[in-house]
């Protein structure tokens, strides 16, 4: 992938809900939410300060993160779904 996000933007690969409940019931695409975790491909220099000088990100590459239901711009590149949001959509890091 050749995506350079810009500022505090983040490039991140949505992690799709399971198909199966825990209970063994497959889930039909239409009874589906919409993803709200995902693993960051690619991370911006971060946003500039009034001085100039750029603020560091928290968010490294290969995090597991939790983002706002509705934020960011979902684009499709070689087949496949991105989310570009702001560090600021970031809800949580996931630790394991």
């Amino acid at each position: 992938m050749n995506l350079k996000p810009l500022g505090d933007r983040l490039v991140i690969k949505p992690i799709e809900q399971e198909e199966v409940t825990s209970s063994g019931l497959y889930l039909p695409e239409t009874a589906k939410e919409k993803p709200q975790q995902g693993k960051v491909i690619a991370v911006g220099p971060g946003a500039r300060k009034e001085n100039g000088e750029r603020a560091s990100m928290d968010v490294n590459v290969d995090d597991t993160v939790l983002y706002a239901k509705y934020s960011g711009t979902n684009i499709k590149l070689d087949g496949k779904e991105y989310l570009i949001l702001k560090e600021s959509d970031v809800l949580a890091i996931v630790t394991k």
